[in-house]
C-alpha cells in the first residue's frame, strides 16, 4: 500500500527539490562535485555472508548475559515445546505483561529444529542460529540501502562497526524483545532511507510498529525524527493528501499486528489483554513500590561506560556525528553524502534522543540499548566518513593536504585496526570468561546421569542458569535458599487431563507478586536435590555454604572455568555431583580461576555419591 507511482505524483527526489526551492525563494543551487571518487561497493551477498558468519559464531559461543532472557523467553518457549519450564510473575494471568505471540514465533522455529534431533540443547542452538540468520538479513538490507542512498564507503564503515563490536556480537542472537526491536529498527531505517520507487512511509511505520508491538514498546520512540521529516517535507510541498494516505497505510498495518497479538494472548491467558500498554503502564505509571526501579538502579553515566566498552572508539565517533555534520555544513557548505544535510541530521538524531531518554531513567540494563545499535553504527560511520573526507584532502593550501598520502593511509589503517582489535579482544575475553554456564550441564545428557524426575538445584548461581534446554527430559531445575531475597521463578503448571491446551499459561500460579517480594514456596530442601550447581569464591556469605568443599555429600561431575569479577586474574570454575544434587566446590587455582561446578568456582556440577554408584 506504499505510495509509488499512482497518478501524476512527484517522485521523492522531485518533492525534496521542490521543498528546497520554496525554502530558498526558488533559487537553484548546483550540487557541489565530490572531492573524492566514490568508494567501490561491496556486493550485498558478500556482506550477508560476513554478517551471517559472525552471527553464527555468536550463536555458538556467546554467553547469555541477562537472566531475563532465560526466565522470560527461553523457559516459556521450552514449556510450549516440551511441556515444562520455569514461570516468572510476568506470565501469571494475574499480571500478563509478556506477550505469548513473541514466544509462539520462536517456538515454531524451535519445534522445527526438534525434527532434526531430540536433544534439547540442539534445539537451543538451532533457534539461536535462526536469530543469527534473521539479524544478518536485516543488517544486509540496511547496509545495501546505506551504500545506495548515502555513500558506499559509509556503508562499508557501517558494516565494520556492526561486525567487530562486542555489543552487536551479543545483541545479534539474544532472545530478547529488545533484539527483536533492533531487527525491525534496521528494516524501518531502510524503508525511510530508500526513496527509490517512491516514499515508503507505510513500510517504515509498519516495521517500527511491529518492533514496538511484538517486541519492546519503547522502541517506537526511534521513529519520531524519521516521521517528522516526512511530515515537514509534505507540508512544504503541499502533498498533504499523500502523507495522510501513507500514515494511514502504516497505522492499519500496525493495528493488524496488534490484533493478531491480542488474539494469541487471549488464547493463552483466557482473557483480553493489550500487552504493550500493560508494559508501558507498569514501567511508567505503577508507582514507587512497583515498576523497574525495585530491580535496581544505576548512575546516569552507566550507558556511557557500557557503550564505551561494547563499541570503544565507535561510540565516541557516534557521539561526534552531530557536531561534525554541523561543522562540515557551515565550513564547507555540503553534506559529504548523496543526501542533503537535513536528511543526515534526521538519521543521526535518534541515537541522541534514545541515549538521553534512557540515561535519565534510574533502572538501566545493557539490553535497553539494543534497539539503537544500528543508529549508533550509522552515526559512527558518518563521523568517520566526514573525518576521512577532510583528512584525504589533497589541497596544498591546507595543512592536511601537505601530508604524504601513504602516511595518511597508515594512520587511518592503524586507528581502524586498533578499534577492531580492541572489539575482538573484548569479545573473546567475554566468551572465554563467562561461557561456563553453557558448558557445565553437558554430562547430564549422558545416560549415566539422566535419571527421570531428578532435581537439578541452583543456589547462589541461580541467575546463571542457561535454561531447561540444557537438562534432559524428566529433570527439573529447582532453587535452594541463597542470599537472594527477591522473587524467584516458579513452575508452569503441567496439568493435562481436563485442562485443555497449555494450562500453565492461564492457571494462576501460587506465590507470584509484582513487587519482587520473596516467596518461600519457590525453594526446596537440599535433601531433595539430585544434582547441585554451585561456584566457589572467597568471602562467601553465611546463607551460601561452600557445597564444593563438602566432599562427603557431593562428588564432582564437571568443572569449568569462570571469571571471578572480584578478583584478577579470573578464577576457575567447576562442577560436582552430590547425593542427589548438583553441587559445586570452589577452589583457589594457581591460574587464578574459580570453580563453577554443578556445585563450583571453577563453576561445577555435582551429584550425590549414591547416583555415581548406580
Amino acid at each position: 500500500m506504499d505510495s509509488k507511482t499512482a497518478n501524476p505524483e512527484p517522485s521523492p527526489n522531485d518533492s525534496y527539490k521542490k521543498s528546497q526551492q520554496k525554502l530558498t525563494q526558488k533559487k537553484v543551487y548546483k550540487k557541489p562535485k565530490q572531492s573524492t571518487p566514490p568508494s567501490p561497493a561491496v556486493p550485498s551477498i558478500a556482506a550477508f555472508y560476513v554478517f551471517l558468519l559472525v552471527n553464527i559464531l555468536a550463536a555458538a559461543y556467546a554467553p547469555i548475559q541477562d537472566c531475563d532472557e532465560v526466565f522470560n523467553y527461553w523457559e516459556p518457549t521450552h514449556y510450549l515445546n516440551r511441556g515444562f519450564g520455569l514461570q516468572t510473575w510476568e506470565y501469571s494471568p494475574e499480571y500478563s505483561i509478556r506477550s505469548w505471540l513473541y514466544i509462539v514465533i520462536h517456538a515454531i522455529f524451535g519445534k522445527f529444529g526438534s525434527l532434526f534431533s531430540s536433544n534439547t540443547t540442539f534445539e537451543f542452538y538451532f533457534l539461536r542460529s535462526i536469530l543469527a540468520l534473521t539479524c544478518a538479513a536485516c543488517q544486509t538490507k540496511l547496509f545495501s540501502v546505506i551504500c545506495r542512498t548515502f555513500n558506499p564507503r559509509l556503508g562499508i564503515m557501517f558494516a565494520i562497526v556492526m561486525i567487530f563490536s562486542p555489543g552487536m556480537f551479543h545483541a545479534s542472537v539474544a532472545y530478547l524483545p529488545s533484539s527483536f526491536s533492533m531487527y525491525t529498527v534496521m528494516l524501518g531505517m531502510a524503508a525511510f532511507m530508500d526513496w527509490r520507487g517512491g516514499l515508503k512511509t507505510g513500510s517504515g511505520i509498519m516495521w517500527f510498529g511491529i518492533g514496538a508491538i511484538i517486541g519492546w514498546p519503547f522502541s517506537g520512540v526511534l521513529i519520531t525524527p524519521l516521521l517528522a521529516e516526512d511530515l515537514v517535507l509534505s507540508s512544504i510541498t503541499g502533498d498533504v493528501g499523500e502523507i495522510v494516505w501513507r500514515l494511514l497505510d502504516g497505522i492499519v498495518r500496525c493495528f493488524l499486528a496488534l490484533a493478531l497479538q491480542v488474539a494469541i494472548d487471549a488464547f493463552f491467558y483466557h482473557k483480553i489483554v493489550v500487552v504493550p500498554w500493560k508494559i508501558v503502564f507498569y514501567n511508567v505509571f505503577s508507582g514507587s513500590s512497583r515498576g523497574p526501579n525495585i530491580f535496581g538502579t544505576e548512575p546516569w553515566n552507566f550507558y556511557v561506560r557500557n557503550l564505551a566498552l561494547n563499541f570503544n572508539i565507535w561510540f565516541l565517533l557516534a557521539t561526534l556525528s552531530g557536531p561534525l555534520l554541523g561543522l562540515q555544513f557551515f565550513l564547507q557548505g555540503r553534506s559529504g553524502t548523496k543526501q542533503g544535510p537535513f536528511r543526515n541530521v534526521v538519521f543521526a538524531s535518534p541515537f541522541y534522543i534514545w541515549l538521553t531518554i534512557f540515561s535519565f531513567q534510574a533502572h538501566k540494563e545493557e539490553r535497553f540499548m539494543y534497539p539503537v545499535y544500528p543508529f549508533l553504527a550509522l552515526n559512527a560511520a558518518i563521523s568517520l566518513h566526514i573525518m576521512l573526507s577532510y583528512f584525504g584532502s589533497a589541497d596544498p593550501k591546507k595543512l592536511v593536504g601537505k601530508i604524504p598520502p601513504k602516511l595518511k593511509l597508515l594512520v587511518v589503517s592503524l586507528c581502524v585496526l586498533l578499534a577492531i582489535d580492541v572489539g575482538v579482544a573484548r569479545t573473546i575475553g567475554i566468551v572465554s570468561a563467562y561461557r561456563a554456564p553453557l558448558q557445565i550441564y553437558a554430562p547430564l545428557q549422558d545416560g549415566k546421569y539422566a535419571h527421570s524426575e531428578e532435581n537439578v538445584c541452583l543456589g547462589k548461581d541461580w541467575y546463571r542458569f542457561p535454561s531447561s534446554y540444557f537438562l534432559p527430559k524428566g529433570m527439573r531445575a529447582r532453587f535452594i535458599k541463597s542470599a537472594f531475597d527477591g522473587l524467584l521463578p516458579g513452575q508452569f503448571n503441567e496439568a493435562k487431563t481436563g485442562f485443555g491446551f497449555f494450562p500453565g499459561t492461564w492457571l494462576i500460579p501460587p506465590g507470584m507478586n509484582d513487587q519482587n517480594l520473596e516467596d518461600a514456596g519457590k525453594h526446596i530442601d537440599i535433601d531433595h536435590c539430585s544434582f547441585l550447581v554451585d561456584s566457589y569464591f572467597p568471602n562467601t556469605l553465611s546463607q551460601e555454604p561452600n557445597y564444593l568443599l563438602d566432599s562427603h555429600r557431593w562428588e564432582e561431575v564437571k568443572c569449568s572455568k569462570f571469571l571471578d569479577t572480584d578478583k584478577r586474574p579470573p578464577q576457575s570454575s567447576g562442577a560436582r555431583a552430590a547425593n542427589g544434587s548438583l553441587g559445586s566446590n570452589r577452589f583457589e587455582c594457581p591460574c587464578g580461576y574459580g570453580r563453577y561446578e554443578e556445585a563450583a568456582n571453577h563453576l561445577r556440577i555435582m551429584s550425590r555419591p549414591t547416583l555415581l554408584s548406580d
